[in-house]
């Protein structure tokens, strides 16, 4: 497995980046990534219902929409996000959920994960997670909120009054359900801050295979994730309604 240390925070190449390992590679995948400030729709989701819209505006945190499913979810320098792609002919997502509980347990943190593969410790959610198929790769990537702004978390996410009275304009317009949150440092004292975290995890997993290694962007890889980001994922006729220039 490839484990990439991504340090790149912009959003829509991060989600490009999670497409292009999904389609154009047959190597299993393992990528922690952050962003800076976004929310990211599901990719059958309505933004002006999922979405307070002025406050993100207000508050200049960016609009992203993902090619998997599920409900929206907000980044920032606080959250860190868990990628594993692999070639599999019956997808069980439910091993990936059971491999972030094993790392977390490695913390000392006892979790779970609920019928949604949302991870909870006491009652309350730590991480989202969504799935996608193509072919016969498999794609599961999870939040894990370490110091996120829980306000903005929620102010970012908060449904307009008026949404329920806006007609959606997607044939099928999943809803998110909503779940009361917090932050994993609330619960370790060690790592101390998510750098430390950032470097635990990442270690982790390359240490559970023999072949496992760290792996960096390729020239090519840059230039195909950059493609794709700036005709789908940088493109607002994807971010407001999910269509996209095929390439």
């Amino acid at each position: 497995m490839l484990c990439i240390d991504n340090r790149i925070t912009d959003v829509y190449f991060n989600l490009a980046a999670e497409e292009y390992f999904l389609k154009e590679s047959r190597e299993n995948i393992f990528m922690l990534w952050q962003s800076e400030a976004s929310v990211i729709v599901g990719k059958h989701q309505d933004i002006y219902t999922e979405v307070n819209l002025d406050y993100v505006q207000t508050h200049k945190i960016k609009i992203a929409r993902r090619f998997s499913g599920g409900g929206a979810v907000y980044h920032d320098q606080g959250n860190l996000n868990l990628t594993f792609i692999e070639t599999s002919i019956h997808a069980d997502f439910d091993i990936f959920s059971r491999r972030i509980l094993s790392m977390l347990s490695s913390l000392g943190i006892e979790a779970a994960f609920d019928a949604r593969r949302a991870i909870h410790i006491d009652g309350l959610k730590i991480s989202g997670s969504a799935q996608s198929i193509h072919k016969d790769r498999v794609l599961f990537h999870a939040t894990l909120l370490f110091s996120s702004d829980l306000e903005k978390l929620s102010l970012s996410l908060e449904r307009p009054p008026h949404s329920a009275t806006i007609p959606s304009k997607r044939k099928i317009a999943v809803k998110s359900v909503k779940s009361p949150v917090t932050n994993l440092s609330s619960y370790i004292t060690q790592p101390t801050n998510l750098e430390e975290l950032r470097d635990y995890i990442l270690n982790y997993y390359v240490r559970q295979g023999y072949n496992n290694k760290k792996y960096t962007f390729t020239p090519k890889d840059r230039q195909r994730i950059l493609e794709l980001k700036n005709l789908k994922y940088a493109m607002e006729s994807w971010i407001n309604d999910g269509e996209f220039l095929k390439i």
